[in-house]
């Protein structure tokens, strides 16, 4: 299968089921390598405009691929379904970053997911989820989830609302290790900690701060005031950052980011910050920049 057909059919499977929340719909996954990732990736292009631009990228908001299925409204930062961009493939072994948001009593029927670790951060309303694993559980603002698919699993996702959006944001990393057990976890995290400082709310170990899982990864949510200053140090030498701005806008490294912009370095020790908007939220994502 040719790179552009594994999009389309592979990938297909999260991002094009339509259905009440009385119907679940299937498809076969046709997922089943994980192929191998070049050290830098297919969108990682030097950024002209940044004073570090040999070791970064920069994807503004609006230059994200948009997908508008009534019920749906889904930007992807990177190639997704339909969207289809040779030079956003993935960010290291960050392979999906879908900002979605989903009409009241909608969501995606049932469908299969494998060799795959996938985080879900609800930003606004409540998030049902079932799976074949038994499961049956609702997600909100203030809590992650995480699923690794492993083997194979089947899942549904629905608005629990009858007056009102979802937002989430569902992303995906490609595993250290593939057909592990299928597992899936959520926690609510204490806000405080987010406060003017990066909380951690995942990594590679299950018994550190937040949910685990199979990749050599740690994601951080920091909510600032305006003019705060902080660094973030590297867990592992080689992994990258992946910076979200999630609300507001920061300097980050010299380059001025605002809402919904992306934001990737490597080949650093340090990523230093200052937030230029009050309430300012951001998301940051270590990964490994190769498998």
């Amino acid at each position: 299968m040719d790179r552009k057909d594994f999009l389309k059919k592979g990938l297909l499977g999260t991002g094009m089921f339509v259905a009440s929340a009385s119907l679940g719909n299937t498809m076969k996954n046709e997922i089943d390598e994980i192929e191998p990732l070049e050290p830098i990736g297919y969108n990682h292009l030097p950024n002209p405009e940044s004073k570090i631009k040999d070791n970064s990228v920069i994807h503004k908001a609006d230059s994200r691929g948009k997908a508008d299925h009534g019920w749906l409204l889904s930007q992807h930062t990177f190639s997704f379904a339909n969207y289809h961009n040779p030079e956003r493939m993935h960010f290291g072994v960050l392979r999906v970053l879908n900002d979605d948001k989903v009409e009241a009593g909608r969501g995606f029927g049932t469908h299969p997911h494998d060799n795959m670790e996938i985080i879900s951060i609800p930003l606004e309303g409540d998030l049902e989820h079932k799976d074949n694993m038994g499961n049956t559980t609702v997600i909100k603002s203030g809590d992650i989830q995480v699923m690794s698919a492993g083997t194979g699993v089947m899942h549904s996702e629905f608005n629990k609302n009858s007056d009102k959006l979802v937002k989430f944001l569902q992303i995906w990393v490609y595993p250290n290790r593939r057909n592990v057990t299928p597992r899936y976890d959520q926690i609510t995290l204490d806000k405080t900690k987010s406060h003017n400082a990066f909380q951690q709310i995942l990594s590679p170990n299950a018994d550190d701060e937040g949910v685990w899982i199979h990749q050599d990864a740690w994601f951080h949510l920091g909510r600032f005031e305006n003019g705060l200053e902080t660094s973030y140090q590297i867990k592992k030498s080689g992994n990258g950052v992946y910076v979200f701005i999630l609300k507001g806008s920061a300097e980050i490294e010299g380059q001025k980011l605002e809402e919904r912009d992306g934001f990737g370095v490597w080949d650093i020790k340090n990523l230093n910050m200052k937030s230029t908007a009050e309430h300012t939220e951001i998301l940051l994502m270590e990964v490994p920049m190769a498998m």
